[in-house]
């Protein structure tokens, strides 16, 4: 009976904001105009990042990491969703549920290993300054944004699999506005206590230890700003800090919420803001943060400005 019901669901309905008709058209244009700041400015800073020698550090190669990240996972959902706001017929294939599914997965767990990855980088360069570029090599920061990356990846095969095994029995409706683990889990008739298990011991892996080793390196990083007797010094190096800090108090935050907690506990009704903040608003934040806190951004911008600005040739009279 289970796999008759399985293989009869060919779509699922994406409720989404359907208790906001009203205000349809104006979600559209805010979701529209925060997409376009999302895709420019990652765009920007990873163009920045590649075309600037003075950047191709661990710190901007992780960075440029992360607004990669931030475009795909971002693009996984946010035009869908505006589609869906201007269309009658508000629905996703079974196969394109999964690969939706999968590929925002992927991605969200891989930024939050990067994440960690990037404050790790933070406390060698503060804590180690002398012995950063030997501990910080090309190898170890290329191995440190692959092992994220499979991380990620792997994260995700896993929740994928153990997600479209269950049984959806009828009811074809998800009241979230995309393909996501716990509106999934809800809407299935089966035994979801394994999937529930998976949630959370992966997420102890995959959210909470990052989150945990992060805020362990902090520590460390705060201890040694404030043991730094010059006032310009303590400045500059909670500049450099203060950037990823934010980003990661509101993904982690926001993230860790969505996932890491028994599915009893959910309400879709409310848990869909906390996922637009995470999904479609903390990944237009990044590159705003980033340059506006960065002075080796704002420096970069000038150069890269200078050699783009097209040369007016001179004649001699």
């Amino acid at each position: 009976m289970e796999g008759k019901n399985q293989t009869a669901l060919y779509e699922f309905i994406i409720l989404g904001f359907f208790n906001l008709n009203e205000l349809q058209y104006l979600l559209f244009i805010t979701f529209f105009l925060t997409y376009i700041c999302t895709l420019g400015g990652n765009i920007f800073i990873i163009l920045v990042t590649v075309a600037d020698p003075h950047l191709h550090t661990p710190m901007y190669y992780f960075l440029g990491n992360l607004a990669f990240l931030d475009i795909c996972y971002t693009t996984t959902n946010v035009p869908q969703m505006m589609v869906h706001l201007l269309s009658k017929k508000k629905s996703i294939s079974y196969p394109g549920c999964v690969a939706q599914l999968f590929i925002f997965i992927f991605f969200v767990g891989s930024e939050s290993l990067l994440l960690a990855a990037m404050a790790y980088d933070r406390y060698i360069a503060i804590c180690k300054p002398l012995r950063y570029s030997m501990i910080m090599n090309k190898a170890l920061y290329n191995q440190l944004a692959a092992s994220c990356w499979s991380g990620g990846f792997l994260n995700s095969v896993v929740h994928t699999v153990l997600t479209f095994r269950l049984p959806f029995c009828g009811n074809n409706q998800i009241n979230y506005f995309f393909c996501d683990i716990p509106p999934l889990l809800i809407l299935s008739c089966g035994d979801t206590s394994v999937n529930e298990l998976a949630l959370l011991s992966i997420g102890v892996f995959i959210g909470w230890a990052p989150f945990l080793g992060i805020i362990l390196s902090y520590i460390y990083i705060i201890s040694t700003i404030l043991r730094i007797h010059s006032s310009g010094g303590k400045h500059k190096a909670f500049s450099t800090c203060a950037s990823h800090l934010i980003i990661v108090l509101l993904y982690y935050g926001s993230a860790i919420f969505t996932y890491i907690r028994p599915i009893s506990t959910y309400s879709l009704e409310k848990d869909r803001l906390i996922s637009v903040l995470y999904s479609v608003v903390t990944p237009m934040l990044n590159p705003i943060i980033y340059t506006l806190r960065n002075k080796d951004i704002k420096e970069a911008m000038k150069t890269v400005g200078n050699k783009w600005q097209p040369r007016i040739p001179s004649f001699d009279i």
